[in-house]
């Protein structure tokens, strides 16, 4: 079967540039996948995505003109109910067969096609035919259809065709943008499909102001991306558009010279990406006066609004440099650099003066307004917020420091959200936090309370950092527990993919501030101290909020490589110091290797069991009652190695705390051989259990050992 490289590419108008590369994606994707289901494209085809402001496009390998004939066998229905006694069609088969196109003038021809195979406990007549294979127009056409219908369109829009008839007229079509022109080219051959109203040619546009000829006319599938950049000024590839970029920023940082660099954001440099067909990377400045103003805010300003690229020196400061990605390259550049500049101008001056008028007023001074300030309409106002986490961190402080950190703590926790009612955090969000340290700073407070406003949001994402000091510390884990804390005690949890107050991320960023930073306090003991502030407010909730957090730190624990096994044994004890969690692991991940492990598990299942069933024990072994040289054996052993493991665990070893269990095996397994432990004498039966219950204790300080029984 001869086959030709494939092209297709749907010419629009500028697309939504943040979806563009998840669109060129989508449709080079559905569009192979459609080919290889109907068999005119191999399942190994090379499939390449093309996708640029005004286009998307894609490109596979060896596709077949027509698709192979394919051997179809169909069930028509059960024997009983195609045949009479006497094996002759009934009119039910009769009826199937012509439906399927079968001369059915000669029934006794047309049963003599058919099958008979057991089907389930009866017998059921099939019917074998060739389905032609599907043309390259029909499957393309099938195919384009699905990729348009799949495409993960943010927002349609409609627009209006004027109808090719006789009659006038206008139809309506529905995409994300309107569409111009289609492209389909087998080998230098045209695949007249349709789609939008249009019908493929072999001609596209190129650049909207720079390309050498207009159509680009394609003659060869192969040929899409060298005609388009020669004869368009299109680089048609995103990824090639996209490193092209940071080729260029790089090379202007370089001749600007000081260890200057951009900005990294690869967000931004994906969206400049789906901006410019063609990059040209030009240098501007702005006054140093601007650089008083805190850089975050002018980085922010340069890359939201603008989609500049600022340019950091080595020092990792702010330069009065930043570089436009032009989609022109004119001769002389001056225009477009002084356009540049004289738009980024006013933003900055913006800044500078939201940066004045907040100063002008202190962060204490505007601590009455969070009052004013709904956070939710059952928890109250920001100011009652605001209330509940000093007091949270004034407790949390005492805790872990004394008087001193908890001072500090509720002052940071006091002016944490003090910066939201500012002009610069009211046109940035994005800087709540950072402003209110800065302004801290301004006020004459301390550097420690400074970070801790600052940082007291962190960590903000996964990998982000964690507040750089102890108050930062106390004052966000006081504010996350806030925030999970109550909407868990009024019911706000979270479903299926929906967490609109990001109580997973809360979650996790307690998680890794408890671990991380080896926090000397139990969850348990967080939440009981932390509920009471809510008054009457909430319900109690702590044990599904307890369950909450410790499923985020499971799923995290198996995203770290540890067995869901060995988290279930670990986790299923719920401890409360989420800092020793790993250091059980590492000793499950030990012990688990052991010879014994396996044994002794099973043993430990099978310990729990028996509890389970005999409801209280009393965890105490009256040795007089010990009749079995068995049961003696294990209570004897247990004097000697249950202690010794505890000491061990109360130091912080837990593996060899585990691993001095090991010597349990062979006792243990003596044990349940001779000694029946639900014995008729009452006395001994529940010394027995006592025993029992005492060697589970021993064996699950660290986790659940019974988890591991396979």
């Amino acid at each position: 079967m001869t086959t030709q490289n494939l092209l297709v590419e749907l010419f629009v108008e500028e697309l939504p540039p943040k979806a563009l590369n998840k669109l060129g994606a989508a449709f080079s994707g559905v569009l192979a996948e459609q080919l290889q289901a109907q068999g005119l494209a191999p399942a190994d085809a090379v499939v390449t995505a093309f996708a640029s402001p005004r286009r998307l496009a894609a490109h596979v390998s060896a596709v077949a003109a027509q698709a192979a004939d394919k051997a179809v066998q169909q069930k028509l229905m059960p024997v009983a109910v195609g045949l009479d006694a006497a094996g002759h069609a009934t009119p039910a088969l009769l009826k199937k067969l012509q439906a399927l196109g079968v001369d059915v003038s000669d029934p006794v021809a047309a049963v003599a096609m058919l099958k008979r195979a057991p089907d389930g406990k009866s017998e059921a007549l099939f019917y074998d035919s060739v389905v032609p294979g599907a043309s390259l127009l029909a499957g393309l056409q099938k195919a384009l259809e699905e990729a348009l219908a799949k495409l993960p369109i943010p927002k349609v829009m409609q627009y209006q065709l004027e109808t090719d008839c006789e009659l006038p007229g206008w139809s309506s079509v529905n995409f994300v943008r309107p569409a111009h022109s289609l492209m389909a080219l087998h080998g230098s051959t045209v695949v007249p499909v349709k789609a939008l109203g249009l019908t493929a040619g072999n001609c596209t546009q190129g650049h909207r102001f720079e390309a050498k000829v207009s159509p680009v006319v394609l003659p060869h599938a192969d040929l899409y991306a060298e005609t388009l950049k020669n004869d368009g000024s299109v680089i048609a590839s995103f990824a090639e558009r996209r490193a092209e970029i940071v080729r260029q920023l790089e090379a202007a940082a370089t001749q600007v010279g000081g260890g200057a660099r951009p900005i990294e954001d690869d967000a931004l440099l994906d969206e400049v990406t789906a901006l410019v067909e063609r990059p040209n990377v030009l240098t501007c400045q702005f006054e140093t006066e601007f650089l008083g103003v805190p850089q975050e805010c002018l980085i922010l300003t340069m890359k939201s609004n603008q989609k500049y690229f600022p340019l950091i020196n080595a020092s990792g400061k702010l330069t009065n440099r930043f570089l436009v990605v032009s989609n022109i390259t004119p001769d002389d550049a001056s225009l477009v650099i002084g356009g540049n500049e004289r738009v980024v101008r006013p933003r900055l001056a913006d800044a500078k003066f939201f940066f004045d008028q907040d100063r002008k007023k202190s962060l204490e001074s505007r601590v009455d307004g969070l009052s004013k300030v709904v956070y939710h309409n059952k928890l109250g106002t920001q100011g009652e917020r605001m209330a509940r986490v000093c007091a949270m961190a004034k407790a949390i402080g005492q805790l872990l420091g004394g008087d001193a950190l908890a001072q500090s703590s509720e002052q940071a926790a006091r002016l944490a959200k003090t910066d939201l009612l500012t002009d610069m955090v009211g046109e940035f969000p994005e800087l709540q936090g950072i402003m209110g340290g800065y302004y801290a700073r301004h006020d004459g407070l301390s550097n420690e309370v400074a970070e801790a406003i600052e940082d007291h949001y962190k960590p903000r994402f996964a990998g982000d950092a964690l507040p750089r000091n102890q108050v930062g510390l106390v004052v966000a884990l006081a504010d996350k527990l806030e925030t999970l804390v109550g909407m868990f005690g009024i019911g706000n949890v979270p479903t299926g993919d929906k967490d609109p107050f990001a109580l997973r991320r809360h979650a996790l960023g307690v998680i890794r501030m408890l671990i991380e930073q080896d926090v000397a306090l139990g969850l348990p003991e967080l939440l009981a101290l932390s509920t009471p502030f809510f008054g009457d407010k909430i319900t109690g909730r702590s044990d599904a909020l307890i369950d909450f957090i410790n499923e985020r730190l499971a799923g995290s624990l198996r995203d770290q490589g540890f067995s869901a096994q060995e988290v279930e044994a670990v986790m299923a004890l719920r401890p409360a110091r989420l800092s020793q969690v790993s250091q059980f692991l590492q000793a499950v991940r030990a012990f688990a290797a052991l010879p014994e492990s396996p044994a002794l598990a099973a043993a430990n299942k099978r310990i729990g069991n028996i509890l389970k069933k005999a409801g209280e024990v009393d965890a105490h072994v009256n040795p007089a009652l010990l009749k079995e040289d068995a049961e003696k054996s294990l209570y004897a052993v247990m004097q000697k190695f249950v202690p010794e493991s505890e000491a061990q665990f109360k130091a912080g070893d837990y593996t060899a705390s585990l691993q001095t269990l090991a010597a349990l095996r062979a006792p243990v397994d003596a044990f349940f051989d001779d000694v029946m432990v639900n014995a008729d004498e009452m006395d001994l039966r529940l010394n027995r259990q006592g025993l029992l219950k005492s060697l589970h204790i021993a064996m699950n300080r660290v986790a659940d050992l019974s988890r591991l029984a396979t």
